[in-house]
């Protein structure tokens, strides 16, 4: 379907939505967060893209848009959390459980509902965003490696994170668990996601293929990438991540309930 002329073309109408300014508050906004996230802590919200770019896109396009963007987020942020500051007992049995997970993803991902995807993604983010202010009310306590709950967090870690880049709750809840120094827990959650985002590319190029302006929509977000992840890194020195991470968290709790909202009235209407 095609929309207003542009330029003495005809323009999808998808992509009309470049010539709305909301677009480009909302997605600079979002990649700005998820990179932010990724220079302070290795991760965390990347989930919150989707959500907030929901706002102005469908859920799956959201998520196609999102991906190119966290690969480069990845390479920047490597170079402030190397290999010294990865957990590698800790990778040996989150990696193969996410790979499993995202293969599962790939599934749930083509045949289920959009509607369903969406609901999904809300329900999850919503999860995290309770889990976190929660877990600000306990004591916090170290624990040795667990390679069932490894495999466990790897494997719904990789699902979640196929169908909306949400794979930040179970893994962050087995890695707050074990009490990891925070350049290590930096370190290793930006190693376990770097895996899965570059292997994400293959069947997502597919995607992205029968929606090329999705990846139009990714290369205008990306000058914000290098700015968050440097801002997040020249953080991650100088505050407390939980302090850091309740504003952030006030907002991805928004957008996931208006996520979780609409797609639960289309499913019932």
């Amino acid at each position: 379907m095609y929309g207003r002329y542009i330029g003495g073309r005809p323009w999808p109408l998808d992509c009309l939505m470049f010539t709305d300014p909301v677009f480009y508050l909302v997605g600079y906004l979002a990649i700005f967060l998820i990179a932010f996230s990724k220079g302070a802590f290795g991760g965390g919200l990347a989930l919150v893209g989707v959500p907030l770019l929901s706002l102005v896109m469908s859920p799956i396009e959201a998520a196609i848009v999102v991906l190119p963007c966290i690969t480069l987020m990845d390479l920047f942020a490597v170079r402030s959390f190397g290999p010294s500051s990865w957990s590698k007992p800790d990778l040996m049995w989150l990696i193969p459980g996410s790979l499993a997970g995202i293969a599962v993803g790939y599934a749930f991902f083509e045949f289920v509902d959009p509607r369903l995807v969406a609901f999904t993604i809300g329900a999850v983010t919503l999860a995290f965003a309770a889990d976190f202010f929660l877990r600000r009310r306990r004591a916090a306590r170290s624990h040795p490696v667990s390679v069932p709950l490894a495999l466990l967090a790897g494997w719904a870690s990789g699902f979640t994170s196929f169908i909306a880049h949400a794979g930040g709750p179970p893994a962050n809840m087995y890695l707050l668990r074990r009490g990891l120094e925070k350049s290590v827990y930096a370190g290793t959650n930006l190693a376990m996601f770097m895996v899965g985002n570059f292997l994400k590319l293959i069947p997502y190029s597919i995607l992205i293929w029968a929606k090329p302006w999705t990846f139009m929509a990714s290369l205008i977000l990306m000058p914000v990438v290098p700015v968050g992840v440097l801002l997040g890194k020249w953080l991650h020195d100088r505050l407390e991540q939980h302090r850091l991470f309740f504003w952030c968290y006030i907002l991805l709790s928004l957008a996931a309930a208006k996520l979780l909202f609409d797609a639960a009235k289309s499913l019932i209407g």
